[in-house]
């Protein structure tokens, strides 16, 4: 006669020796998908941590090049009436302050120009650890301009200048070019 505590004793004994290793592969699939969607986050935040350096690059370029924009203007405004801010037409660069003769039409643009350089250093800019050195062009672009400085309907002779700057923190990093059109008052 047996005990039904030994019958059960049984049954547990066969069912172990029947058990398959499921637990086992149900969670090394587990495992692997945790995995796969751990990576797939680090890629993610790897991306938007690139993206978001980019930007702050460029952020940094353009308030750079916009500063030696304004510093551009700033000497011309205060130099109007000096003769070396009024070259003949397609006259090379002055080394000394940036300013150019009126762009030759049918030459490649200056600013695109790499062979002989006709920028000018802008005063250096230190923005988080990063030291950037904008640099500027003006172009004298003639008198003759009609423009009315202030008062609707009086026409006045004035001077034009293209302003071109540009800024670039590194061989690796942004770089912004940009141009206003400048009238002195």
């Amino acid at each position: 006669m047996t005990s039904p505590g030994s019958s059960r004793h049984r049954l547990q004994r066969r069912s172990r020796g029947q058990q398959q290793g499921i637990a086992l592969v149900v969670a090394l699939i587990l495992l692997v998908v945790m995995t796969l969607v751990g990576l797939s986050g680090l890629r993610t935040v790897t991306l938007e941590e690139r993206m978001t350096s980019h930007t702050y690059d460029r952020s940094i370029s353009f308030q750079a090049a916009e500063a030696a924009l304004k510093e551009a203007e700033a000497f011309v405004q205060g130099n109007q009436a000096l003769p070396a801010l009024q070259p003949a037409f397609g006259a090379a660069c002055n080394v000394t302050n940036g300013v150019c003769g009126a762009p030759n039409p049918p030459t490649l643009e200056r600013w695109f120009d790499n062979t002989s350089p006709p920028w000018f250093d802008a005063t250096a800019l230190t923005n988080g650890g990063i030291s950037i050195t904008p640099q500027y062009m003006i172009e004298y672009l003639g008198n003759g301009f009609s423009c009315s400085p202030g008062v609707v309907g009086s026409a006045t002779n004035c001077s034009r200048y293209r302003i071109t700057a540009r800024s670039n923190a590194g061989a690796d990093r942004s770089v912004v070019l940009l141009q206003s059109i400048y009238a002195p008052l």
